[in-house]
């Protein structure tokens, strides 16, 4: 028999931006959300970015909605340290009781039309659900032959934490966006050499990315999503502009692209026409995917591989939202999802009393 912890009529499972965003304009309309949350303390995922990435490299923006961001921080102070206290001060600031640390398990259709949230130290059972877990903790990993006899390091971005460890090092890194500009332009001079991967030519933007623009990226993420399609990256759709990372790794040296690898060797990587490149490092700047493993008892992937979403509402379960997904994965579109997905369970709730639960 399960055991109930309680019962609400909203759950907002992640404390990040979008997670708090949500839970903020749900509390605005007259809601009172359990916000539950996997960490330790506050910031969601800028808890773990690498030390060197300093706030006048951060790209994008994070302001939460009603209460903004002191001003005047310094640049050279790391991103995991200032946006963590900002993100502890707004819970406190709103009177937010976010419930830590609960990694959810599972979550399934439960009596009277609820959906139950199982977790390590019991359930929650909620009339609707916003679903705001982030891609952090899936750090995407491309498979390409011959990896498992690579005799060097290999990596992943969310692992990075600083040039230093790289001194002397031979360095391929993967990847065309952000991650993969914050590498280069502080391991290259520090590193023996570098050597930038991508799969596509890159594509850089000497405009100012407004608000015109970033729509536009975020417009071509929701496409994706509303056709059931895996949403891919609102970055990559946006270019590189010429961000303080950029101008370092070019000032370099360090942008001379080379195209994708066909395979990986003992001591480095290989293109077709015989081409060999040696390496003792690897660091595969390649992104992250949905976390979403826990939704899987609600069988909601479409044939394409994706879960349909019209806005942040799930089509296949209309008491589920979906924010930090597809369009509302960055910084970009966060906010504005947070909205829209308390704006569809005050909707939903309004249209689907609530039900005896036995």
């Amino acid at each position: 028999m399960h055991l109930i912890v309680e019962e609400s009529e909203v759950v907002v499972i992640g404390a990040g931006q979008a997670g708090l965003s949500s839970a903020y304009f749900l509390d605005r309309f007259g809601l009172e959300p359990v916000v539950l949350d996997a960490a330790l303390g506050p910031g969601g995922a800028w808890r773990h970015r690498s030390p060197s990435l300093t706030m006048d490299k951060v790209h994008g923006v994070f302001d939460l909605p009603g209460v903004r961001r002191t001003q005047g921080v310094d640049g050279g102070r790391p991103a995991a340290e200032v946006v963590p206290a900002y993100y502890g001060e707004y819970e406190h600031a709103v009177g937010m009781d976010v419930v830590r640390p609960v990694t959810v398990s599972a979550v399934r259709h439960g009596e009277g039309g609820r959906l139950v949230i199982g977790t390590g130290v019991g359930e929650w059972a909620a009339r609707a659900v916003v679903n705001a877990t982030g891609t952090w903790t899936r750090p995407y990993w491309p498979y390409y032959p011959g990896a498992a006899s690579f005799e060097g390091r290999q990596l992943h971005y969310a692992d990075y934490r600083g040039p230093a460890e790289f001194a002397g090092r031979r360095v391929v890194v993967v990847g065309g966006g952000a991650s993969a500009m914050h590498v280069l332009s502080e391991i290259a001079g520090v590193a023996a050499a570098t050597a930038w991967v991508t799969r596509r030519p890159p594509v850089f933007r000497d405009d100012d990315f407004g608000e015109d623009a970033r729509r536009e990226a975020v417009a071509r993420v929701e496409e994706r999503v509303r056709a059931g399609l895996p949403p891919g990256s609102v970055v990559g759709v946006t270019g590189l502009g010429y961000t303080p990372v950029v101008t370092a790794a070019l000032e370099k040296g360090a942008l001379d692209r080379l195209p994708m690898f066909e395979r990986i060797t003992a001591d480095g990587v290989s293109w077709a026409g015989g081409r060999h490149l040696a390496a003792d490092t690897i660091i595969w700047a390649t992104g992250f995917r949905s976390a979403l493993d826990h939704l899987a008892p609600l069988r909601l992937r479409e044939p394409g591989g994706g879960i349909k979403v019209d806005g942040t509402q799930v089509v296949k379960e209309p008491a589920l939202q979906l924010v930090g997904y597809g369009p509302s994965a960055s910084t970009i579109g966060a906010n504005r999802a947070g909205r829209e997905a308390a704006r569809n369970v005050r909707a939903y709730l309004a249209a689907h009393p609530a039900r005896p639960a036995a």
